[in-house]
C-alpha cells in the first residue's frame, strides 16, 4: 500500500469516528430537551436527505477537482455544523449541515482509492477501509456514549476537534491526476450527468447486484442501529451508555468480517457471499429470543460478522465497475443516491412504526423478514449468473 492510503485511512478514521460520536450525542440532545421518541429516526433522516438531493452534484465535483481537496472542505461544513449545534440551532437542522458534509465527502473519500490503487488491491483496500470505519463506529458509539451520558454539550466540543483533526490529514493526501472534468457548471447539464451514470450503472449486470446489496445493507444498518438501542432498553433495561455499547459489538462483527473478506474473496468471487445476507436476516429475527445481555452480544456480533463479510467485496466490485464505465466518484454518488434512498425509506418505515406504538418484537420481526425476502429474491436472480469485473 502506498503512505498517501495511510494518510486516506487516518482522515476516515477521524471523520467516521466524529459522525458516530455526534450521532449519539445529537440523540442525547434530543432527549434533554424531551423531543418525541420519533425524532430519533427523523434526526437520521435530516441527515440522510443531503445524499439524495446533492447526488447529482457531488460525484460530479469529486471527479473533477483532487479529491483530498474535497475531503477536506467537506470536513470544514461538518464543523459548521458541529459549531452551529454548539450556538443553539436544533438538533435536526445541526445534523442536516453535517449531513452536507458528509454527503460530498463520501464520493472523494472512496473514489480516491481507484486512482490510487491497482485494481487488485481494492478488496483490500475496501477491508482496511471498513475496518477503519468500523473501529471508528466501536469507538465512536462508546466514546459519544460517555460523553452524551455525562455532558452532550461538551461533547459537541470533542466532536468538533475530531473534524478538526480529520481535515488537517485531509489537507495532506496526495493530489491525484484529474481524470473527469466537467464539461459545464450548470445545473442541468450535472442533473443530466448524473442521470446517464445512474442509467449506465443499473444496466451493468454486476453494478445491478453491488447497487442491490448495498442499498439494502445500509438501509438495514441504519435502521438496525435505532432498533438495537431502543430493544436494549426495553428487553435489557439498558441506559444510553451501555446501548451505545451494545450497538459497538455489531460494529466489532462487522470489521472481523471485512477482514475475512478482505482475505478470502477476491473481486471476481465477489458475488458469491450473497448467501450470507439471508441468513443475516434470521439472525435480526432471533433477537427476539433473547434476554440476557451476552447472548445479546454474541447475537449481534454474528450479525455483524456476516454484514462485513458480504457488504465489503461488493463495495469493492461496485467501485472497480463504476470507475470504467463512469468515473469512481460519480459511480460512488450513485451507490449514495441509492444507498440513502433505502436508509430513508427503511427510517420512514420504523418511524411510522414507532408513532404507531408497535412493539419492539414485532418491529424487529418485520425487518428480519425483509432482509430475508430482499436477499432471498437478489440471490435468486444472481445466482446462476456469471459475470467477470471489467
Amino acid at each position: 500500500m502506498q503512505s498517501g492510503f495511510y494518510i486516506i485511512l487516518v482522515a476516515q478514521f477521524l471523520s467516521a469516528l466524529a459522525d458516530n460520536a455526534l450521532l449519539f450525542a445529537a440523540i442525547a440532545l434530543l432527549a434533554e430537551m424531551q423531543a418525541p421518541n420519533w425524532h430519533t429516526p427523523l434526526l437520521q433522516q435530516f441527515f440522510v436527505i443531503s445524499y439524495i438531493l446533492l447526488a447529482p452534484f457531488v460525484g460530479s465535483i469529486a471527479d473533477a477537482f483532487p479529491k483530498g481537496s474535497v475531503m477536506f472542505a467537506s470536513n470544514t461544513i461538518k464543523v459548521a455544523g458541529c459549531v452551529s449545534m454548539i450556538f443553539g440551532l436544533p438538533p435536526l437542522y445541526a445534523y442536516g449541515i453535517v449531513g452536507i458534509g458528509a454527503a460530498a465527502y463520501s464520493p472523494a473519500k472512496y473514489g480516491i482509492l481507484t486512482e490510487l490503487l491497482p485494481s487488485h488491491l481494492l478488496v483490500k483496500a475496501n477491508g482496511w477501509m471498513e475496518g477503519s470505519t468500523v473501529t471508528a463506529i466501536i469507538a465512536g458509539a462508546i466514546v459519544g456514549g460517555k460523553l452524551a451520558s455525562d455532558n452532550p454539550h461538551f461533547a459537541m466540543y470533542v466532536i468538533t476537534g475530531l473534524y478538526v483533526g480529520a481535515a488537517i490529514f485531509n489537507y495532506f493526501i496526495p493530489k491525484m491526476p484529474i481524470e473527469h472534468r466537467l464539461e459545464s457548471k450548470s445545473i442541468f447539464y450535472m442533473m443530466k450527468d448524473f442521470w446517464h451514470a445512474f442509467i449506465s450503472l443499473w444496466k451493468d449486470p454486476l453494478g445491478q447486484v453491488s447497487l442491490a446489496v448495498t442499498t439494502l445493507f445500509w438501509g438495514a444498518g441504519a435502521t438496525l442501529r435505532l432498533v438495537v438501542l431502543a430493544w436494549a432498553a426495553l428487553a435489557l433495561n439498558f441506559n444510553i451508555e451501555a446501548s451505545t455499547q451494545l450497538v459497538a459489538t455489531v460494529a466489532v462483527g462487522i470489521a472481523v468480517g471485512s477482514i475475512i473478506a478482505s482475505k478470502y474473496i477476491t473481486l471476481e468471487e465477489s458475488t458469491k457471499v450473497l448467501p450470507a445476507g439471508i441468513l443475516m436476516g434470521v439472525l435480526v429475527i432471533a433477537m427476539v429470543f433473547v434476554t440476557h445481555w451476552m447472548a445479546a452480544a454474541a447475537l449481534l456480533f454474528l450479525i455483524g460478522v456476516l454484514s462485513g463479510y458480504f457488504v465489503v467485496p461488493l463495495n469493492a466490485l461496485l467501485q472497480h465497475q463504476g470507475h470504467h464505465l463512469i468515473g469512481a466518484g460519480h459511480s460512488i454518488a450513485v451507490q449514495n443516491f441509492n444507498e440513502h434512498i433505502g436508509i430513508l425509506i427503511m427510517l420512514g418505515f420504523y418511524l411510522l412504526m414507532v408513532k404507531a406504538h408497535m412493539s419492539m418484537n414485532f418491529i424487529i420481526v418485520a425487518f428480519g423478514t425483509f432482509i430475508i425476502l430482499s436477499m432471498s429474491i437478489i440471490n435468486k436472480i444472481y445466482h446462476k449468473k456469471t459475470y467477470a469485473p471489467r
